[in-house]
């Protein structure tokens, strides 16, 4: 029998910085655990889904990591398959440019849509083999990458629609669809018994749960969240990339975001990163194991769980923070402070930095929430002439609106100096 494990990683992000602060140190160090981890569990097959870099034009020092990757995991792995996607971050032209290379190197990258010589969609370009370790093909790999809405065909939905349809059928997904039925098809030609389907994708998909601030609703808005309908029932497995939190879709174990490897945004230091490893055997998914990715690089929040501390409890919790002084800098936790203002502290900033003086942490991220009503003036101020308010009276209603309580008197004294200078100059 036909066995074949392969593992399912995506949403790398090489090339990121957080709050200004370059990733490359704790990329270089993911990717050096994934290549012990690919020895450990004697992985067949290697796919990426998506979102290998940050931006259309990665820096250097991304592409580095990158093709050195590449490099050691065939030097290491010589028989090791590996099949990469563009995700909406990627440029699809930039990531194939060197597909004559990579190809010679058991390296197989799909960046767009492969056509035929005369321009039309070729599915059957796009089906890769993976191989066991005895070198037998032992599954067929769809190489679907991130679609693009110009990469959609042109369908006449008459045909799909007949009688009105509620919701009505919309075009995005459908064309989706279209494809997908069109790949799986020709993964399903190409396969022979005892071989697995195996599905990829870089995809917003319907119930997914994102990151508020790392992840967009792609193809189109959050309209076009895909069903999982558009996965053949038959295939094996859909590795997805593009959502950060690993998570199944629509309640099926085979279909399956592998998640980002590193926390891409504060608010996803919570849930564990991650990378799948799915273990095929006469053509069908037989297990599956998570196998965690160490944090390399601590996120401590204060005073966290989405809450806000008053100046004080901050700068205490900060003073008490226990670090670790023997980390090298490129290890140093990252900080994220979030405070609850009552009234104006303009020197908050320089004070939360005066008790880190020294000290082996870098703060990304300094939080304020004003704790005032938040009431536009129009709304907090009883019906009244403008012109019979006394400009202290507009200044206390201003302050109000960010503001627990009144000017304290030093405020107000500076506010009357600014008042009467304006007068005596008018």
């Amino acid at each position: 029998m036909r066995s074949l494990r392969l593992l399912h990683t995506a949403d790398w992000h090489l090339g990121q910085t957080l709050h200004g602060v370059a990733r490359d140190p704790e990329h270089a160090r993911f990717l050096d655990w994934l290549l012990d981890r690919i020895g450990e569990h004697e992985v067949d097959a290697l796919v990426i889904a998506g979102d290998v870099f940050d931006g259309q034009n990665p820096p250097i020092p991304a592409l580095a990591l990158f093709y050195r990757f590449l490099a050691r995991a065939k030097a290491r792995f010589p028989a090791l398959d590996v099949v990469v996607l563009a995700g909406n971050h990627d440029s699809a032209s930039r990531l194939e440019a060197p597909s004559p290379l990579m190809r010679e190197m058991g390296v197989r990258v799909v960046g767009a849509l492969p056509c035929s010589g005369d321009g039309l969609f070729d599915p059957a370009a796009m089906v890769v083999p993976l191989r066991d370790r005895d070198g037998a093909v032992a599954a067929r790999c769809v190489a679907m990458p991130y679609l693009r809405p110009s990469d959609l065909p042109a369908l006449d939905l008459s045909a799909v629609e007949g009688e009105p349809a509620d919701p009505p059928v919309d075009p995005l997904i459908e064309g989706v669809r279209h494809l997908y039925d069109r790949a799986g098809a020709a993964g399903r030609a190409a396969i022979r018994p005892g071989e697995a389907l195996i599905l990829t994708g870089h995809c917003y998909m319907r119930g997914g749960s994102l990151s508020d601030l790392s992840e967009r609703k792609i193809l189109g808005g959050n309209l076009h969240a895909l069903p999982v309908e558009i996965f053949p029932e038959d295939a094996s497995y859909v590795a997805l990339g593009h959502l950060h939190r690993a998570q199944a879709v629509g309640g099926r174990e085979e279909v399956r975001y592998s998640g980002s490897p590193l926390p891409l945004a504060i608010d996803e230091e919570p849930y564990p990163h991650q990378v799948v490893l799915a273990d095929f055997a006469g053509g069908r998914l037989v297990g599956r194991e998570s196998l965690r990715v160490p944090r390399f690089v601590a996120i401590r929040r204060i005073p966290g769980n989405g809450r806000f501390a008053t100046p004080d409890e901050a700068l205490d919790a900060l003073r008490r923070l226990d670090l670790d002084a023997a980390l090298p800098r490129e290890s140093w936790p990252f900080l994220e402070v979030s405070v609850a203002l009552p009234e104006p502290r303009p020197a908050l900033r320089d004070e939360v930095e005066a008790v880190l003086a020294g000290r082996p942490v870098r703060l990304l991220k300094l939080s304020v929430r004003l704790t005032g009503s938040g009431e536009a003036l129009a709304d907090s101020a009883p019906v009244i002439e403008l012109a019979d308010l006394a400009p202290e009276d507009v200044f206390r209603r201003i302050h109000r609106r960010s503001h627990e309580g009144d000017p304290d008197p030093a405020l107000m004294a500076a506010f009357h100096d600014l008042l009467t200078g304006v007068q005596e100059s008018g």
